[in-house]
């Protein structure tokens, strides 16, 4: 007997729905006609145990206890799943094979992993499971997943890299957050200061980017316009470009800060002859943008339509479990496999059919063409979040869902349109020894654009102007025949919004500041997960350290005294961020457990021993008495 575990019901269910009837439906499990059964946790059916399961004495928060760090690591059961879980073991044992149908990535890897392991079941069973990787829902999607079944064992290091980020989560959590609450409450704080190693940073970014803000200095600086006259009369205009000379008198942006500069060099150059120095032209081409990740998917969704990240992943996860229109959500991946690029007109098809206002863009898609999405070797667990091939009135989707289903389906069609093409030109003018540039960006072919929605405002787009420069070239004579000088005021860095954050989060290398960890981290490494990120945001809003006032958000005063009250290796995301390259190596097989945990372990104790000399002065009076709640 064959069983199939998936990670969810509905899951488990549509997998069942392919097997061959009829079915015996079971409590908590489905028994198809060849004897097979599949059946499903719901989510985690088991969790680190807490510390008072190691020791009773821990149940208290006593700073004498810590470090807690477990010897003997052990699980225990979610009792409002308990039921389940006796299903599933009892399942386990009696098949004579297993089939692991957790989602495609790392938390769905260990989550049935780890009940296969709960249930005793005899190393030779553990070695001969099987791994089915479902990343659409659609039957035929399901069907062919099940004929490629992967052999379970290859994916133990997926397995490990999940073990040590909970244990390492645990370990960070459990520890950092008594020891902070009970330094609160010495210092007259009442309620919980949770401390997390990917949460804590976040609200780091947060506090100091206000504090940035706040600290602000706004200064004048002067931008120097003049307008050129051509031999055969025609005009246009140039900004002065500082010289190397000038720089004691810019700043880092390269803006002029001394007036008196700006205003003799337009004095310098008015009704002065120059000439050409430089012209050239260049014709760029842009290929669409890659299909989504969750992330992507999350940046855009707010930028649009003002949903925060919680929000746009509940709305995939019904697109993909109960509509079966988009495939797996929690994607890392912004490639499909090639495989795919053979449903490209049936997915096209669903898409018109699904969402009328794509339509003629489906019409107008040349499906001819194979954009740089399709590649195999970039992808691993899971791909893009597309659509499906499954066609569903749009009527049946609330106003929400139609949104978001549309946003990854123009994502893309994208693919099967050609390139943006603009050309780009420049003419470098010289005027009394200043040199003066006028740039012109022109659109010569909207191609994947052209399935943009109109806007009214988009900054990229002013880049574009209609009104063109003369045709130049070097050596052409000019008259400066008026000028202006410009005074314009710095501007502080812009609050984080749901976007923004979240684009903080995903390309979190910019904002660590050890250049030797900023070395080994890629664009796509990140603060969290793909499937983490968004919960984690809503847990500092829920915790009160985190609070939005229209699209910004803003760090509390609790939030904000935490952060600054903490050493700055746990405030800043160097030391996560640097966690987060180490856990994907595990992953890929470059590093080992005790690796990653012995450093680990030995920076909680020093951390432990600086955190214990902290006192929380201000926050003397503030928070919530303590309830009995798991903090991470």
């Amino acid at each position: 007997m064959i069983v199939y575990i998936a990670e969810k019901p509905s899951v488990g269910r549509a997998v069942a729905a392919v097997l061959p009837k009829p079915h015996q439906q079971g409590e908590g499990f489905i028994k198809v006609a060849s004897g097979d059964v599949v059946t499903w946790c719901v989510g985690h059916l088991l969790e680190q145990a807490e510390p008072e399961v190691y020791n009773p004495e821990y149940k208290k928060w006593r700073k004498e206890h810590l470090p807690i760090i477990p010897t003997q690591w052990q699980h225990q059961v979610k009792a409002a799943t308990r039921k389940q879980l006796a299903v599933v073991k009892k399942l386990i044992k009696q098949a004579d094979v297993l089939v692991n149908m957790g989602d495609p990535d790392r938390v769905g890897q260990i989550l049935v992993d780890e009940v296969i392991n709960y249930s005793g079941v005899s190393k030779a069973k553990r070695m001969a499971a099987q791994r089915c990787l479902i990343s659409d829902m659609n039957p035929d999607a399901i069907k062919r997943s099940l004929n490629d079944l992967r052999r379970n064992s290859d994916f133990i290091p997926l397995a490990t890299s999940a073990l040590a980020r909970a244990r390492a989560d645990w370990l960070y959590g459990i520890n950092m957050t008594r020891l902070c609450t009970l330094q609160g409450q010495a210092s007259g704080y009442q309620g919980v200061l949770s401390v997390g190693r990917v949460q804590t940073p976040i609200l780091g970014l947060v506090v100091h980017r206000d504090l940035e803000i706040e600290n602000f200095v706004s200064k004048p600086f002067y931008e120097v316009f003049i307008e050129l006259q051509t031999d055969n009369q025609q005009t246009y205009s140039a900004k002065w470009q500082p010289s190397a000379a000038c720089e004691p008198y810019t700043d880092e942006d390269g803006r002029v800060l001394l007036k008196k500069l700006a205003q003799t060099v337009l004095n310098k150059v008015l009704n002065q002859p120059g000439q050409v120095v430089a012209v050239t032209e260049s014709v760029k081409k842009q290929a669409a943008p890659l299909p989504y990740n969750l992330s992507s998917l999350q940046i855009d969704a707010a930028k649009r339509f003002n949903f925060n990240a919680q929000k746009t992943l509940d709305i995939c996860q019904k697109l993909y479990e109960t509509h079966k229109l988009l495939t797996y959500p929690r994607s890392d991946c912004r490639y499909l496999p090639q495989g795919h690029y053979h449903d490209k007109e049936s997915v096209s098809q669903a898409i018109a059919h699904s969402c009328p206002a794509l339509s003629q863009a489906v019409a107008n898609a040349d499906l001819a063409l194979n954009s740089k999405a399709w590649d195999d070797s970039k992808v691993s667990a899971h791909h893009a979040i597309i659509p499906t091939r499954r066609k569903l009135d749009s009527g049946r989707l609330s106003a929400d869902e139609q949104k978001i289903y549309e946003l990854v389906a123009r994502q893309y069609l994208m693919q099967f349109y050609p390139p943006f093409i603009f050309q780009e030109k420049q003419i470098d003018s010289e005027v009394a020894g200043g040199l003066f540039i006028s740039r012109q960006k022109e659109v010569l072919s909207k191609g994947w654009k052209a399935l943009l929605p109109e806007r009214k405002s988009n900054t990229e787009d002013h880049e574009f102007s209609a009104l063109k420069l003369p045709n130049l070239v070097k050596g052409d004579n000019l008259l400066c025949i008026d000028g202006r000088l410009d005074e314009k005021q710095t501007s502080p860095p812009k609050h984080f919004t749901d976007a923004s954050l979240l684009a903080a989060m995903t390309g979190i290398a910019r904002y660590v500041s050890d250049p030797e960890i900023k070395k080994v981290l890629r664009d796509t490494d990140g603060l969290g997960t793909e499937a983490t990120r968004a919960g984690i945001i809503e847990l500092l809003f829920k915790r009160g350290f985190l609070s939005k006032q229209g699209k910004e958000i803003h760090a509390t005063e609790v939030g904000r005294r935490l952060i600054l009250s903490l050493p700055e290796v746990m405030a800043l995301p160097d030391m996560t961020a640097h966690w987060e390259s180490q856990l994907e190596a595990i992953a890929q097989k470059r590093m080992s457990y005790n690796e990653f945990m012995t450093p680990m372990l030995a920076g909680l104790q020093q951390l432990v021993e600086h955190v214990g000399q902290i006192r929380f002065t201000g926050l003397q009076g503030q928070g919530k008495a303590r309830r009995r709640t798991k903090k991470r």
